[in-house]
C-alpha cells in the first residue's frame, strides 16, 4: 500500500508518521491524561535525572511539547483507523542526555555524532498482539537513516528473563535482532546495547 502524503510507511492498515506540532494531539490522546509511567511523557531520556525529578509530569509534558514545536525529532506515531495506537521514540543520541550516564548505553569507542537512539515503545492495549512494535522499529530505523544517521542503536531487554511488563518499553533483544540489529555489548544480565549501521 502506498504511503500517504507526509507518512513514512504503511504496514497493513497501520499508518506510521513522524510526531510533529501538527499531530501533537494524537500523541496526547495515545499517552492519555497521565502521560504513562507516572507522567513520563517520554521525557525520561530527554532530560537529566535532576531535571526529570524536579519538573514533575506537567514539566515533562511541556519539555517534550516544546521540543516538538522547535522541530526536533522525537519519534513516530502508529495510527489505525485514524486512532493513535503505537509510539516509538527515535532521535539523535545527543538529544537524550540520560544516555550519557547509562551503564547499558555507554558508548563504544567511537564518535556519537550521527548515532540515533531507539529508546522507547508503547502499543495501546487494544492493538497489542499484532506485531506493531516490530513494525514501529523497522520504520524508526528507516526514518533515522533517511535523516542522516550513520548508526541506529537500542537498549532492549532479554525477553527470556522474567521481567515486569513495564520493563518491555525498551523492546526485546529478539525483536531488535529480527530487525537486523547486532549485539554490541551485554553489560548486565537483562539488557543489551544493539546497533545497526547504515548500508
Amino acid at each position: 500500500m502506498a504511503a500517504a502524503s507526509g507518512d513514512l510507511t504503511r504496514s497493513s492498515d497501520l499508518r506510521i508518521t513522524e510526531l510533529t506540532a501538527g499531530n501533537w494531539p494524537l500523541f496526547e490522546r495515545l499517552l492519555g491524561p497521565g502521560g504513562l509511567q507516572g507522567g513520563c511523557w517520554c521525557a525520561w531520556f530527554r532530560m537529566t535525572s535532576g531535571e526529570f525529578r524536579t519538573t514533575g509530569p506537567d514539566g515533562h509534558k511541556a519539555h517534550v511539547r516544546d521540543e516538538v514545536r522547535a522541530g526536533k525529532p522525537l519519534g513516530l506515531l502508529g495510527i489505525l483507523d485514524e486512532e493513535p495506537v503505537a509510539w516509538v521514540a527515535v532521535s539523535p543520541r545527543v538529544d537524550n542526555p540520560r544516555l550519557a550516564t547509562s551503564r547499558v548505553a555507554a558508548l563504544p569507542d567511537d564518535d556519537p555524532t550521527d548515532v540515533w537512539s531507539v529508546t522507547c515503545f508503547y502499543v495501546h492495549r487494544r492493538a497489542r498482539g499484532r506485531g506493531l512494535a516490530a513494525a514501529m522499529l523497522r520504520a524508526a530505523t528507516r526514518h533515522a537513516f533517511d535523516r542522516g544517521a550513520r548508526i541506529v542503536e537500542g537498549y532492549p531487554v532479554d525477553a527470556r528473563k522474567k521481567r515486569p511488563a513495564g520493563d518491555l518499553y525498551h523492546g526485546t533483544i529478539e525483536m531488535f535482532a529480527a530487525a537486523g540489529f547486532d549485539l554490541t555489548a551485554r553489560r548486565d544480565t537483562v539488557r543489551a546495547l544493539m546497533r545497526i549501521p547504515a548500508r
